[in-house]
């Protein structure tokens, strides 16, 4: 239960003055649904501006406050024309005040001709003429302009404006209480932190370095302490040591030879698994690295000891993939594995319902539909979570329902994690690494090609057609999250490309029919279509040996891991595979540093952390976290100064402070609920 003291800052946001359903949807846009979304909405940049009595006193592109009187308005020939008010300054300098479209009604009201007004704004040349244009601030004399030198600029969307997000942000700060301090007392007066309140306060009046690091610091807190709670209530719960014979194991017939980094995986996995606490282990493995072999054998080790395993995946693409993979290599050993998805319907959902409770099934793939109330198993030992990245610590903490006793849980990721970031994301897991490629695995050469050479590239794929080759060409992701200019961007390049090859060309993107993106991955899958066009839904799990060349459309859009995700899809047979980056005309630095990165190196490991490095923290390697918030104050400057701090805080206030049951613990338990990581106190009640 939130504490009461909480309660006026966890308030829908329509209870502050002036939002109505109009104001809302912007707000909502930009996340903002609750009073503390809006404090902690937290400024990006500071706008100084500098008093003057007259544009003598000036310089151009400088921001000021002066003193004006209107002389005259002009409107331009036409609606789309700039619309202009001049205004002397104290000794007879002309300025322009220029407006443009619907801004020129304001200015008619605001600027009545003979008046003095302040303006804020930045100074610039037009022609002859010093000019402002849209001034931020026209007020009549006595208005508060000259005391808001320093002034917050904040995110907006659509509808919203400057003045009306301050005033808002002054209203959340209202009704933010004092708070007790959750933090350890030596690293406050070490660092010099004002109290919580004091800090949120501060951080919205301008450039206070210590008081944006306390608020980083107690996110981070927050976040590293309901993770240890996690853990550590992990290693309370009582789950099922599983011990395997071999008998299953034995009879695998894998493609290559293990190699070492998978055989250490296994012997940890193995080693955790004997255990009656259950396993939280997280196995990171670069493109190709082999995590499915280890999850199988992880898998067998549970269904040797007479239990049940279970892998969940997060689109029903990928869980057909791991299916046919899984079962073409659990064959050998009598496995009985399934696919279960929420489309299975009718007798054949009612057969696998069935086998899962009687334990006839072994194993069992699947989306987030294995875990429905309707499921239920016979004997549920251990879970494995692909793509880790896409699921939240509340749904991690779902899974430990469906067994009789908590089961064992193997989460990977294909994505490597910097770091930095692992503590911050999987501070409950322990952590597997795959950083050897299987035998076998050819290097990919990675080009970068201007889309002046597209004639020629599409000749180039014209060639690898003719030989039988296939190829993957992904059109540009125009926004962060799929949306539809990049469906539009893939459908324009799918109708190019189908004029020169026709039916030999399929699409993909993630707003097609579940039925017709499977129907064009399978034709691509089987060899039927040679050339597949899609957005980024292609970026994991793919898996088509015969495919040799993949085009990465304006590749520079792209962050370093996705790209390299992407690089992953060929390669995977015996044939030399060829990785095209086509850019853009127009390169930032940053951008030109990744393509250079990408050409130089095929390590996932040293990409992720260049991809931090280049990208920053907000997001974890251009996958957003769908399951558990971002980060949203703390920057990765701050994550990599401040998070080992906060780490040893969090273990000192469970080790020490006697967890959230002693007096700093009270203070703790608000501070999770604020940075709404309450999971960690649920596990103890849960407990």
């Amino acid at each position: 239960m939130r504490p009461d003291i909480l309660n006026p800052l966890f308030a829908e946001v329509e209870t502050l003055d002036g939002v109505g359903p109009k104001l809302k949807k912007p707000l909502d846009r930009l996340g903002l649904t609750r009073v503390r979304d809006v404090a902690y909405h937290l400024p990006e940049r500071f706008v100084t501006r500098r008093a003057v009595q007259n544009l003598d006193e000036a310089g151009e592109g400088e921001q000021i406050v002066l003193k004006l009187t209107v002389t005259e308005h002009r409107g331009g020939r036409n609606p789309r024309a700039p619309y202009r008010v001049l205004a002397q300054d104290a000794v007879g300098n002309i300025l322009a005040l220029t407006y443009f479209g619907r801004a020129s009604y304001t200015a008619k009201k605001q600027l009545p001709v003979g008046e003095t007004r302040w303006v804020a704004g930045k100074l610039e040349r037009y022609g002859d003429m010093l000019q402002i244009v849209h001034p931020d601030h026209v007020l009549e004399e006595g208005g508060d302009t000259l005391q808001r030198l320093c002034e917050p600029v904040y995110a907006l969307a659509e509808g919203l404006t400057q003045p009306k997000m301050t005033h808002l942000v002054e209203q959340g700060l209202a009704r933010a209480p004092e708070l007790p301090e959750w933090s350890e007392s030596g690293q406050v007066e070490r660092e010099g932190w004002p109290a919580w309140r004091d800090a949120l306060v501060l951080a919205h009046k301008g450039e206070n370095a210590k008081a944006r690091d306390r608020l980083a610091y107690d996110e981070l807190l927050a976040n590293g302490l309901a993770l240890m709670l996690v853990r550590a209530d992990n290693r309370r719960r009582k789950g099922q040591a599983l011990v395997g014979d071999g008998s299953y194991r034995g009879k695998l017939a894998l493609p290559f030879p293990l190699t070492g980094a998978q055989k250490r995986s296994i012997a940890e996995i193995e080693g955790d698994l004997a255990q009656e606490a259950p396993m939280l282990r997280l196995l990171q493995g670069d493109v190709g690295a082999g995590k499915t072999v280890v999850a199988l054998e992880a898998m067998l080790i549970a269904v040797e000891a007479g239990a049940q395993a279970a892998l969940l995946a997060p689109t029903e693409l990928l869980a057909r993939q791991h299916f046919e993979t899984l079962r073409r290599m659990a064959a050998p050993t009598g496995a009985e594995v399934v696919l279960f998805t929420g489309r299975d319907k009718g007798k054949a959902r009612e057969s696998i319902l069935m086998g899962l409770l009687d334990g006839s099934i072994d194993i069992v793939v699947g989306t987030h539909a294995i875990f429905q109330d309707t499921v239920a198993y016979r004997n549920l030992a251990m879970v494995v979570i692909d793509e880790q990245h896409r699921f939240g610590v509340g749904q991690r903490l779902m899974l430990a329902g469906k067994g009789k006793r908590a089961p064992h849980v193997l989460a990977m990721t294909a994505t490597p994690i910097p770091r930095t970031l692992t503590l911050a994301q999987y501070g409950e897991l322990d952590v597997s690494k795959l950083d050897e490629l299987p035998p076998g695995r050819q290097a990919i050469d990675t080009v970068v090609m201007g889309q002046d050479k597209l004639a020629l590239l599409v000749d180039r794929l014209a060639a690898q057609i003719a030989e039988g080759r296939q190829a993957y060409w992904v059109c540009p992701m125009v926004r962060e999250s799929e949306g539809p200019e990049d469906i539009a961007a893939a459908e324009a390049r799918y109708a190019a490309l189908h004029e020169r090859f026709g039916t030999d060309v399929v699409m993909v993107h993630g707003q097609l029919a579940p039925e017709m993106k499977d129907a064009a991955m399978e034709r691509f899958a089987s060899g039927d279509a040679k050339l597949l066009v899609a957005t980024t839904v292609i970026e994991v799990g793919v898996d088509v040996p015969n495919a040799t060349l993949m085009v990465i459309e304006q590749a520079e859009r792209f962050g370093l891991a996705q790209l390299h995700q992407l690089r992953g899809r060929v390669g995977r047979g015996s044939a030399k595979s060829i990785c095209i980056l086509l850019r853009g005309d127009t390169l930032s630095e940053t951008a030109r540093e990744r393509l250079a990165l990408m050409r130089a190196t095929q390590d996932g490991f040293e990409l992720a952390e260049e991809d931090l490095r280049l990208r920053g923290g907000g997001e974890l390697l251009g996958t957003r976290q769908s399951g558990e918030a971002a980060f949203r104050i703390a920057d990765l400057d701050q994550i990599t100064r401040l998070l080992p701090a906060a780490h040893d805080d969090a273990r000192l206030l469970m080790e020490r402070d006697g967890g959230l049951d002693g007096k700093r613990g009270e203070a703790a338990r608000i501070l999770l609920y604020l940075f709404e990581r309450d999971f960690g106190v649920r596990t103890l009640r849960g407990g």
